[in-house]
């Protein structure tokens, strides 16, 4: 490993770090005071727990699991004590997380074909759509990849050209055909200048549109399929971009998305202004979709790949 990749993943592990503080703060804060004085882990302190974990929004279905398999683990252990509870936790964040699609990936490669790849970006307004595409465009031409976005936006004031500007400051191509214009013609064109430009990954902004709007939501179909009359098998991805400060609306969101299209993965951004990171397991409990993207600051780096492994090591560090 060479000196740069030891410093950026040193450096990678302390934004992951500081990303997590509010939410790793606020957790073990409310978990010490619900064991407070207490020796054994027994029902009172289950029941402290399942609020711990409600409130730190992991989700009454996914706390309902967790508190289940800890039960089963102090039916077979009557003296489980308290001291043992933080590890106990930790493994079954762990195993939950490993019973989704989520595959530790160490790096922003991209498969070796085909040639380009197309990923096709949805998400509600507000949510960090646009800088998102602009951080996994930047990831990718520091690792000398030729990049294009599409601005697929094309009803929402200043959406182009904000796109344009995440494009100049990642160092990446660009491709609009303006506002007002059909967003599957952009699609279709964006894949075709991807094509004659030789671009390593195209990838497609979309209007933000409200989960509840039916038609806006079915237009996503019509942006699929115009992509992949131009190139078979594309999309290769379909990203769902969710805000974590937005809680249980982001579950919501992420239901009412994977309804309407065939979301491939997830990209939660703004981890580091909640204290509530445990949306994180609720999303990847609730809808076995992968987590990809992780957002823990605002600089063009601090977007992650997703290491459930790092994450929990952040959390219970």
């Amino acid at each position: 490993m060479s000196f740069f990749n030891k410093f950026f993943t040193r450096e990678k592990k302390e934004d992951l770090n500081q990303g997590l503080e509010k939410t790793k703060t606020s957790f073990f804060t409310k978990l010490t005071k619900a064991i407070a004085g207490k020796d054994k882990v027994d029902e009172e302190v289950l029941d402290e727990l399942e609020n711990v974990l409600i409130t730190s929004d992991v989700g009454l279905p996914t706390t309902v699991k967790i508190i289940e398999r800890i039960e089963a683990r102090v039916a077979r252990d009557k003296f489980l004590n308290t001291a043992e509870l933080n590890g106990i936790l930790r493994d079954e964040i762990v195993n939950l997380l490993s019973e989704n699609n989520t595959v530790d990936l160490e790096d922003y490669d991209l498969p070796a074909q085909p040639r380009p790849q197309v990923m096709l970006v949805v998400g509600v307004n507000g949510v960090g759509k646009t800088t998102t595409i602009g951080k996994i465009a930047f990831q990718h031409t520091i690792r000398d990849k030729k990049v294009v976005l599409g601005a697929g936006d094309t009803f929402r004031a200043a959406a182009v050209d904000q796109l344009k500007i995440w494009s100049e400051r990642a160092g990446c191509l660009f491709f609009s055909k303006g506002m007002n214009v059909d967003p599957a013609a952009v699609a279709y064109e964006t894949v075709d200048f991807a094509l004659s430009h030789q671009c390593d990954l195209a990838i497609i902004d979309t209007a933000g549109r409200l989960h509840t709007k039916l038609n806006l939501m079915n237009e996503l179909g019509k942006i699929k399929r115009s992509i992949s009359k131009r190139l078979e098998g594309a999309p290769h991805e379909v990203l769902l971009v969710l805000d974590a400060t937005t809680g249980q609306n982001a579950i919501e969101q992420a239901k009412h998305f994977s309804e309407a299209t065939d979301v491939t993965a997830i990209a939660l951004t703004k981890l580091d202004g909640t204290a509530k990171g445990g949306i994180v397991l609720a999303i990847s409990d609730q809808f076995k979709i992968p987590i990809k993207y992780i957002g823990v600051g605002e600089g063009l780096d601090k977007l992650q790949i997703f290491n459930k492994k790092a994450f929990v090591d952040s959390l219970f560090e």
